[in-house]
């Protein structure tokens, strides 16, 4: 294999067939084939079923990416859309025979499991067409977010190999778009050096910085803390500048997307009823409408929390108490919203009930992250009541806190 080429066998690509299956009420197949992922051919089937059946009801167990066209196609034929949830489909399958996974046996799953557990169906809206914006953007910016993450890795790890003590104040300010414009133009400490106290904050005040004086002083004097050259510096001048463009070029972008985010959201009314809840913000906002739509398809917040994977399970085999262990199951995206949420909430000063019930949780004895998860489980509540009745949520003063308790 030479130097430009690609192992295109480790490479995943989406695929460009799916296989349909068709069944009756009574539980007759009346399709099951290879089916391209292309408007014709996908237009050709549903129009046919209609035609001949007269109601059709298309299933997918992905609203976005594969299955965005036949969604849009089953519409424009007149057919009836749902979903059965990924992890909904996966529990169905336990119920039939055999343990493949392939195209077919989930085709079948998802049909068989739409004739006999309609309940199980999740309504897909006509008018979707946000909420498939919303996903795409908001999986771009979860994309940007982690190479923003390893770039910041990177250029720390360099430093410290090279500089500890420069790394120790620029490290930590590494998104500051004065410190990333900043080691673009001068990535070494030579050239850091060279460029002077008197340009390094006339650059950083240009950049935004409202203590370029201070952040200067404290760079400089890192850089005469070191005065042997650790081999490999010279080259930190051509791999700084460009792991700090990157990085730059990420929170740009992420900005960027979640200006475009926000804008998205101000047509929904879910979302201006979950930000007056502490804690959420635009980006874990976009994640829970992106992953429970409006919200309406949770009876009840423990099944909510289920979903979410909040919900302990209690595992007591026999005459066994093992105790209530957190779930592995359940929306990980929207866990990690809500966990995100309900860590901001616990320094909101406006309303003291989240640091509250935190702090009753540790005193109990459990760890940050087990606090926080109960803090999380709690806010749930409030959110299918908020989604239910559509009330804004009203902050609650100690004395409220304490008459719950």
């Amino acid at each position: 294999m030479g130097p430009q080429e690609v192992d295109q066998s480790r490479l995943s690509w989406p695929p460009s067939f799916h296989h349909a299956h068709g069944r009756t009420g009574d539980g007759r197949t009346v399709h099951d084939k290879r089916l391209p992922n292309t408007e014709p051919k996908l237009l050709e089937l549903f129009t046919k079923l209609v035609t001949k059946s007269g109601t059709v009801l298309v299933v997918v167990d992905q609203v976005a990416s594969i299955g965005a066209l036949p969604l849009t196609a089953a519409r424009a034929a007149g057919c009836r859309v749902a979903c059965l949830p990924g992890l909904s489909m996966r529990r169905a399958a336990d119920l039939h025979p055999g343990e493949a996974k392939t195209d077919a046996r989930d085709a079948f799953v998802i049909a068989e499991t739409a004739r006999t557990m309609p309940h199980t169906l999740r309504a897909v809206d006509r008018d979707d067409e946000t909420l498939a914006e919303l996903t795409m953007l908001t999986g771009y910016d979860n994309d940007l977010a982690g190479e923003a993450n390893r770039t910041t890795n990177r250029l720390r790890g360099l430093l410290s190999q090279i500089h500890p003590s420069l790394e120790r104040v620029v490290g930590p300010r590494l998104a500051y778009p004065c410190v990333q414009a900043l080691l673009q133009r001068h990535g070494s400490p030579a050239k850091l050096k060279k460029l002077g106290r008197t340009r390094c904050e006339a650059l950083l005040t240009a950049h935004g910085s409202r203590k370029a004086h201070h952040l200067t002083s404290e760079i400089f004097d890192a850089l005469a803390e070191q005065t042997l050259v650790v081999p490999g510096t010279e080259a930190s001048a051509l791999t700084v500048p460009g792991l700090a463009a990157q990085l730059a070029a990420a929170h740009t972008q992420r900005r960027q997307a979640g200006q475009e985010t926000a804008a998205l959201l101000e047509a929904l009314p879910l979302f201006h009823l979950l930000t007056s809840l502490p804690g959420l913000g635009v980006r874990t906002t976009a994640a829970v409408i992106v992953a429970i739509g409006d919200g309406t398809g949770f009876p009840t917040s423990g099944h909510l929390a289920s979903y979410a994977g909040l919900a302990p399970s209690t595992k007591s085999p026999g005459t066994s108490i093992r105790g209530e262990h957190a779930p592995h199951r359940g929306n990980r995206l929207l866990k990690r919203a809500l966990f995100q949420a309900a860590s901001a909430a616990i320094g909101c000063k406006s309303d003291p009930s989240p640091r509250i019930c935190y702090d009753r949780q540790r005193a109990r004895g459990r760890t940050h992250t087990q606090a926080i998860l109960r803090l999380a489980r709690q806010r749930v509540n409030v959110i299918h009541a908020m989604i239910r009745t559509g009330a804004l949520y009203e902050p609650r003063t100690p004395d409220d806190v304490d008459l719950a308790a």
